[in-house]
């Protein structure tokens, strides 16, 4: 009967790909690298000739949106090492994390739709300091099918698979102060 049941309800709404961790850092955790984060140069996330109201600092790489390419930054802080180790445990085997986004989203800031750039495969979100409506939405039609996911203060959030080709991402206005960390592996070389 389940079985039968399962079918008329259709799939989940979640993407697929997508994993939640509620609490993956305790409270103390999370004010240590909010001091972190806040304690960066900073800067408003360039989009080309567009400045975005979010700031933003790359380490290990970052992408030119001028140039079209990646280019190497500053390497990972050491400050990072420990929170790395247990996001790549949480990615499993294999996991190596390349890539780090530290972002800064103010009061009434948020990211409109995208995919993350193809240089990178799957991708971790830390969220600190409050919470925010992560949403997700993949053409179905002449419609978009829509998935919303409440990403809690010190969770974490991995994207692959479906989650991370298909469905795009954006995050409405804060309406507290947030901070994020994206920890991003690359995608393999094409032939």
């Amino acid at each position: 009967m389940t079985e039968q049941l399962a079918f008329f309800m259709g799939p989940s709404p979640e993407p697929e790909g997508l994993r939640y961790a509620a609490d993956f850092v305790s409270p103390e955790a999370e004010q240590e690298l909010i001091r972190h984060v806040a304690a960066l140069p900073l800067q408003p996330f360039q989009f080309g000739q567009y400045e975005g109201k979010r700031r933003v600092a790359s380490f290990g790489f970052s992408y030119d949106y001028t140039l079209r390419r990646l280019r190497e930054a500053k390497p990972i802080p050491d400050w990072l090492a420990p929170t790395i180790k247990e996001v790549e445990a949480f990615g499993g085997q294999g996991t190596l994390i390349r890539q780090v986004l530290c972002t800064e989203y103010d009061v009434g800031v948020g990211i409109g739709w995208h995919r993350d750039k193809p240089h990178f495969d799957r991708i971790f979100g830390l969220s600190l300091g409050s919470a925010c409506k992560f949403r997700f939405r993949r053409s179905a039609g002449e419609k978009w099918q829509r998935f919303t996911l409440d990403a809690a203060p010190r969770s974490l959030y991995m994207m692959s698979g479906a989650s991370r080709q298909v469905w795009e991402h954006s995050i409405p206005a804060v309406e507290a102060p947030r901070y994020s960390i994206t920890f991003r592996t690359m995608a393999e070389p094409r032939t």
